[in-house]
């Protein structure tokens, strides 16, 4: 049964205009992406089959394209729409931190970090770097790889905060692994850091920590 069959109460899209997106499941959102179905299968049919493929809807977001376009009914068109889809969510966090200080957004800190950090498969060390009112200037990716306290250079964290002129910043980096329980290496990463822009008068306000769930804070576990 195609789905203009069903009643109207029952289609994704017909639903999430009455009872808003939060009420649809993983399969009716990625349905109303996907618009249409394919041979034997409504959108709804081959969004559950997509999510069973991947495991998750997360999986499936943020797979690469050669992955994303071996399944049925999936192409470069749909992965560019989901791409543009994906980055136009970041922004829009941004947009939210862009307006107020980050020490009353606390919610909008940690979303838009978790955006921008929990799908990548490696270690990515970034900075927000923040004006005196604590505002954002500016989110900067600075080191890949196996981050520890030799890879990650306190140089070119203090030289970058002086090219974006910022009064303080915020350290972040992923886990890979989703355990967002710091190593010894983090800590004493944190603290050479630390230590390095107080000699420019640059304050570190916290250290987050991106794995699975919610980004672990080092200053409110008082590590900072």
């Amino acid at each position: 049964m195609s789905i203009r069959d069903w009643p109207a109460a029952e289609r994704p899209r017909e639903k999430l205009l009455e009872q808003g997106a939060a009420s649809l499941s993983d399969a009716e959102l990625l349905a109303i992406f996907l618009r249409t179905g394919v041979c034997g299968k409504s959108a709804v049919d081959l969004a559950r089959h997509l999510l069973s493929r991947f495991g998750s809807l997360r999986k499936l977001l943020e797979s690469d394209q050669q992955t994303f376009g071996r399944q049925l009914g999936l192409g470069p068109a749909k992965f560019a729409q989901l791409q543009a889809v994906l980055e136009m969510a970041r922004r829009h966090l941004a947009e939210r931190l862009r307006r107020d200080s980050v020490l009353e957004s606390p919610r909008a800190v940690r979303d838009y970090l978790k955006a921008m950090l929990r799908h990548e498969p490696h270690e990515v060390f970034a900075c927000l770097f923040l004006d005196s009112k604590h505002r954002v200037l500016a989110f900067e990716p600075l080191f890949h790889g196996s981050i520890d306290n030799t890879s990650v250079y306190p140089r070119q964290v203090v030289k970058r905060a002086l090219a974006h002129n910022a009064a303080a910043l915020i350290l972040c980096h992923n886990h890979p692994s989703g355990v967002a329980e710091p190593s010894q290496a983090d800590h004493v990463l944190t603290k050479r850091l630390k230590a390095a822009l107080e000699f420019v008068d640059v304050r570190v306000l916290d250290h987050f920590i991106v794995g699975e769930g919610e980004p672990l804070s080092m200053m409110e576990r008082g590590w900072l």
